[in-house]
């Protein structure tokens, strides 16, 4: 895990620089995303109630996940901006209280989960062989929440430095572990119990747990980036109180996305079983699409937050543009195949021919929007980098909560449009998300951004 290499991504090209920190980035998200399809297989292959209570416990953890974010987003924000600055030993001050704030956000979050799983679980309409299940998925999980909370803050300051070779490195190993554990736990081959869905929570907290170990090991030996020294750990309160003023806007951006997510749901729920499953093969194919977007996205955040640090306002907006022009290239491409193939596509999952014409139509709605879904992403990360995450957190709220809601229920209800209103809804707050982000970041307020 050695990588005491340092590139300065204030001078030289934008475009190598870009790519330097995305492509690891992608390489670590799709890994992340094979995972959990193959985490499913075999959680599957336990029956109905056990995929249902993995499916169940992953929206309460979405939520867990909205404080992680907002720790990640202001660590990434501070690091970068003191590294731009060539202030290396403020940048690993923000490393040191990033952990600080993962401590207690696991403890207290851990704590919660473990007391709250069950009664949770019932009042989303669990049923009672679905409640045990998650149940115990769930405490497991928040016995190990400090593999999480650790694990993003210092992933996230090495981002922020511009390592992003590391944090991939780790991942691939604990990736791979958590896959080797996953059958052994789940369905106790050779000597290990079989512990059914708990011994898929249990193999991911492990995988975590070995990847913390081995991110805490590069810090603390001197040869990443950022160096902890135990001599100079000690909190900061002034340097917290900047790392949640940031944060905190980054995680209410993501809870209005997961609120609305649930609330769309509902209403597309409305129309049957087939539409509940077009709707969620659409949206797996359209996480499938977002996630090279993200890597670009980080990138972009750190090209910004660096550059800024650096006094160079016009080369951190020269790099969020030209991130956004790489994601558009693609997204584009990919558009016109999901207009082409969306027949195919939704084929893939589902044979049923009612699940298969609502899908097509989705498809066809979404992909044209796909150009300002990559504005959205790529923009409203590059002003997080920033530290403006109050201007994207503002702007999502208008466009879900403003428009994709509202559409969806008027369209689909009133209008009697059914769920061609409610993907018209949608495609129509990508197109206003997009559109606004972009406006926005041309503004350029977010280059005087102080904290």
């Amino acid at each position: 895990m050695r990588n005491n290499t340092s590139r300065d991504l204030t001078e030289g090209s934008i475009a190598k620089n870009i790519w330097y920190l995305a492509l690891p980035m992608m390489v670590g998200n799709v890994l992340q995303d094979l995972f959990n399809i193959v985490d499913m297989i075999f959680v599957g292959k336990l029956g109905p109630a056990a995929i249902a209570a993995v499916s169940m416990s992953g929206i309460l953890l979405m939520l867990v996940m909205t404080v992680a974010i907002g720790i990640s987003t202001g660590t990434v924000a501070l690091v970068a901006r003191h590294f731009g600055a060539k202030q290396q030993e403020q940048a690993e001050n923000v490393a040191i209280q990033a952990v600080f704030v993962g401590i207690l956000s696991s403890v207290v979050l851990g704590v919660l989960g473990y007391v709250l799983a069950a009664p949770v679980l019932r009042l989303l309409g669990a049923g009672k062989d679905v409640v045990p299940l998650g149940t115990s998925y769930i405490q497991i999980t928040s016995v190990g929440a400090i593999t999480i909370f650790l694990g993003i803050s210092l992933n996230s300051a090495l981002r922020g430095a511009g390592d992003a070779v590391t944090p991939m490195k780790i991942l691939v190993l604990s990736t791979v572990l958590n896959i080797g554990l996953d059958p052994l736990l789940i369905f106790g081959i050779w000597k290990f119990p079989r512990l059914g869905v708990a011994g898929s929570a249990l193999a991911t907290v492990i995988s975590r747990g070995v990847g913390l170990l081995l991110l805490l090991r590069v810090f603390l030996s001197g040869h990443s980036l950022l160096h902890l020294k135990w001599r100079r750990i000690r909190v900061d309160t002034e340097v917290i109180k900047r790392m949640i003023k940031i944060g905190v806007f980054g995680s209410l951006q993501m809870l209005i996305r997961n609120i609305s997510a649930l609330i769309l749901i509902r209403i597309v729920a409305i129309y049957g079983t087939s539409a509940v499953a077009a709707y969620g093969i659409g949206m797996r194919l359209r996480m499938m699409v977002m996630m090279p977007g993200m890597g670009l996205a980080n990138a972009s955040a750190t090209l910004v937050g660096q550059n800024l640090g650096a006094k160079q306002p016009k080369r951190a907006g020269k790099s969020a543009w030209l991130t956004t022009g790489f994601y558009e290239v693609f997204m584009v491409s990919v558009g016109v195949l999901f207009i082409i193939f969306a027949k195919d596509l939704i084929r893939i999952f589902n044979t049923d021919p009612q699940v298969i014409q609502l899908g097509t139509t989705y498809l066809r709605f979404l992909a044209p929007t796909f150009v300002f879904m990559a504005l959205s992403i790529v923009l409203g990360r590059a002003m997080n980098g920033a530290g403006d995450t109050f201007s994207p957190m503002n702007i999502t709220a208008v466009s879900f909560l403003g428009f994709r809601l509202p559409l969806a229920y008027v369209f689909a209800q009133v209008l009697k449009l059914a769920t061609t209103g409610i993907w018209a809804g949608i495609a129509v707050s990508n197109v206003v998300q997009g559109s606004a982000m972009a406006w926005w970041f041309k503004k350029g307020k977010w280059k005087s951004n102080q904290f």
